[in-house]
């Protein structure tokens, strides 16, 4: 009987662990539900200096980072080193709760006509996709998702915005092959 060496027993073990861990991660990935399987590349080119200023979150499909969150905003202006400063912010629990900001940063993807961004919120890494699908001729407002279809925001520049107006959003949203009974509307003052 050939003995092996210890440390292959160690070895062993971190692979099976990593493939368990590897296994979780698709499994918890998996069960997050895409609002749309096809999302469409964005059409229409940004005109970055329009699109900053703020912005107020109509709705958005629900995510883990805006969770228990109402008068959802978004601000973005320009950096001196040519970044996008990008500050999101809520209440958290409802309109009279916990203010949170959230601060972070991010450059326009080359060639994409201002539409796609690369956002980063923790350290030198930008990871999040920002994809400007579809926005108003005068900037009022915006749907902006990402290429997975998991996430989806639509965001105007009015806190509450018009019925006749809402109901457009949803149908461009729609027509866009998104799912809009995903979409939760976000409460404002």
């Amino acid at each position: 009987m050939k003995f092996r060496k210890p440390w292959t027993y160690g070895a062993a073990a971190l692979v099976m662990i990593a493939g368990i861990g590897a296994l979780a991660a698709c499994a918890v990935q998996g069960a997050t539900r895409s609002g749309n399987d096809h999302v469409p590349e964005p059409s229409k080119a940004v005109d970055l200096d329009r699109y900053l200023g703020q912005w107020f979150e109509f709705a958005r499909y629900e995510n883990r980072f805006e969770r228990n969150c109402e008068a959802v905003t978004a601000n973005y202006a320009r950096r001196e080193d040519g970044l996008i400063s990008v500050v999101n912010a809520c209440r958290e629990g409802g309109l009279s709760g916990k203010y949170r900001a959230a601060e972070g940063r991010a450059k326009v993807v080359t060639g994409s006509n201002g539409t796609k961004l690369k956002v980063s919120f923790f350290g030198p890494f930008y990871v999040g996709d920002y994809w400007i699908l579809d926005h108003a001729d005068d900037y009022t407002w915006s749907i902006v998702g990402e290429p997975t279809g998991r996430y989806l925001w639509i965001l105007t520049r009015e806190a509450r915005p018009s019925a006749e107006l809402r109901r457009t959003l949803l149908a461009r949203a729609s027509a866009l092959g998104y799912d809009v009974t995903m979409l939760r509307e976000t409460q404002h003052d």
